[in-house]
C-alpha cells in the first residue's frame, strides 16, 4: 500500500495552493500545490517525518499526527478514513474464493423483490452488480448484460453518455467509489484485471483513476435519460445489507406526484408479469363493482 499512500498524499497536496494556506509564492515552483516542507510545517511535523509517512515508512504513526496531516490537507471524513486504511492496511472483508462472484443472501433478494415500487440493486467490492429487483432491471437493464458491473457500464457502454446526462459527474463518482471499495478489499479477485481492462479501453477512466479521489456510496441525486420513458430526476439512498459490510444496496426514489414518479409507475406496470397484471386489473374491476353495489 506504500505506493498507493504516497500517490494519495501527493494528489491531496497538489490540490492546495500556497496562497490558500498563507504561504507566499516565491520564485518558480516545480510541483503543483504544496511542497512536502510546506505540508510538514502546516501539520507541525518535521520534513523528514512527513517524507517517511508519504513513502510508507511510518507504520506506527500516531492518530494525532494523522489528524494533523488530515487537517493540513483539508481532508473530508471519507478521505481521513482512507488515509488511515492506507497507513495501517487491514483486511476488513474475507475475499471471495478465487474466481468466485460474491452472492447475496436469499433473504436480501426477497427484500429486493418486495420493493416493487422502488428500483433497487446490490453491488459488491468490485462494483459488480450482484442482485436487482424487477423495477431496477426495467430502469437500468441489468439482465441484458452477462456480468453487469457499474464501472464497465459507465466507461465501456457506448450508450452510457446518452443515458446519463451528467455523465462526467457519474463517471467521477463511480471511480471514487471503486477506489474506496478497492482500498478496503485489495485482495478481492478480479479487481486488478478490472482496473487493467478499464485503463486500457478508457482514457477517461485512466485520468480519473490517477486522481486518487475516494467517495462512499451514500446518497445524492441522479439524472437519467431512459430510452423508453425519457428524462428521470431521481434521488438515491444506499446502505450495506446487515452482515455484509462490503456490499451496498442502492435504491432510487422519485418525488411523489412528480413526472419522474409517473414514469417510474409506467415502467413498473410494463415490467409486471402478465399474470400479475391481469390479477391486478381483475381486482380493480371487482372493487369498482363493489362500490357500485354499495
Amino acid at each position: 500500500m506504500s505506493k498507493e499512500l504516497g500517490e494519495f498524499l501527493r494528489t491531496r497536496r497538489a490540490r492546495i495552493t500556497p496562497e490558500e494556506v498563507g504561504f507566499p509564492r516565491v520564485g518558480r515552483r516545480r510541483v503543483p500545490g504544496l511542497r512536502r516542507d510546506e505540508l510538514a510545517r502546516l501539520a507541525g511535523v518535521s520534513v523528514e517525518y512527513y517524507t517517511r509517512l508519504e513513502q510508507g515508512r511510518s507504520p506506527n504513526v500516531s492518530e494525532s499526527v494523522l489528524d494533523a496531516v488530515g487537517n493540513a490537507l483539508c481532508l473530508n471524513e471519507t478521505e481521513r478514513d482512507h488515509l488511515r486504511i492506507l497507513v495501517r492496511p487491514t483486511r476488513r472483508a474475507r475475499p471471495s474464493p478465487r474466481g468466485a462472484t460474491p452472492k447475496v443472501r436469499p433473504a436480501v433478494q426477497m427484500v429486493l423483490d418486495q420493493m416493487d415500487r422502488i428500483p433497487a440493486f446490490v453491488f459488491g467490492p468490485n462494483l459488480d452488480v450482484l442482485a436487482w429487483n424487477r423495477l431496477g432491471d426495467a430502469l437500468i437493464g441489468f439482465s441484458l448484460i452477462e456480468s453487469p458491473n457499474m464501472c464497465r457500464g459507465i466507461f465501456l457502454d457506448p450508450a452510457a453518455k446518452d443515458f446519463y446526462p451528467q455523465w462526467s459527474c457519474a463517471a467521477e463518482d463511480t471511480v471514487a467509489v471503486l477506489r474506496w471499495m478497492a482500498t478496503r478489499n485489495p485482495a478481492e479477485p478480479g479487481l486488478a484485471s478490472l482496473i487493467g481492462e478499464l485503463s486500457i479501453h478508457s482514457r477517461e477512466f485512466r485520468e480519473l483513476w490517477a486522481k486518487h479521489n475516494v467517495k462512499e456510496k451514500s446518497f445524492g441525486g441522479k439524472l437519467m435519460n431512459h430510452p423508453i420513458v425519457g428524462a428521470l430526476d431521481l434521488a438515491y439512498e444506499s446502505f450495506p445489507p446487515p452482515g455484509e459490510p462490503d456490499m451496498v444496496l442502492v435504491t432510487y426514489v422519485a418525488t411523489p406526484g412528480s413526472p419522474t414518479a409517473d414514469k417510474l409507475s409506467l415502467l413498473a406496470s410494463w415490467s409486471q408479469p402478465e399474470h400479475e397484471r391481469v390479477a391486478a386489473e381483475r381486482g380493480g374491476v371487482a372493487r369498482s363493482a363493489d362500490r357500485v353495489e354499495d
